[in-house]
Formats: structure tokens, C-alpha cells, sequence
């Protein structure tokens, strides 16, 4: 893989573990309510996350 997916999956890992490193409390309830949610709902979020994502990587190329 090249070093631009790389470095990618890097960024994610970093933003996706500073929840739990600054607030593990906070972090460990939001997981907790988004357990509990239905699937629908789990999918539009799902959903929503993957569009910001696309429209970011487009924009910054």
C-alpha cells in the first residue's frame, strides 16, 4: 500500500483513540446509547459517516 493510505489509516486510528484517552467515561456511555439504538438508525449514522468521508478525501484532492 502506499504511504497516503497509510498515513490515512494512521489518522483514523489517532482521532478514533482520543475519545476513550481524554474521556473514558463519556466515551464508554456514547457506546453504551449507540448499543442500544435501532439498526436503522445505526446505518444512517453508518451512512452519514461515509458521505463526510468521501466529501472530505474529495476535497482535499
Amino acid at each position: 500500500m502506499s504511504n497516503a493510505v497509510w498515513l490515512a489509516i494512521g489518522g483514523v486510528l489517532i482521532v478514533e483513540g482520543l475519545g476513550p484517552l481524554i474521556a473514558p467515561n463519556g466515551w464508554r456511555n456514547m457506546v453504551a446509547q449507540l448499543s442500544e439504538q435501532p439498526d436503522n438508525t445505526l446505518r444512517r449514522i453508518g451512512g452519514c459517516l461515509v458521505v463526510a468521508g468521501v466529501v472530505i478525501c474529495s476535497v482535499m484532492l
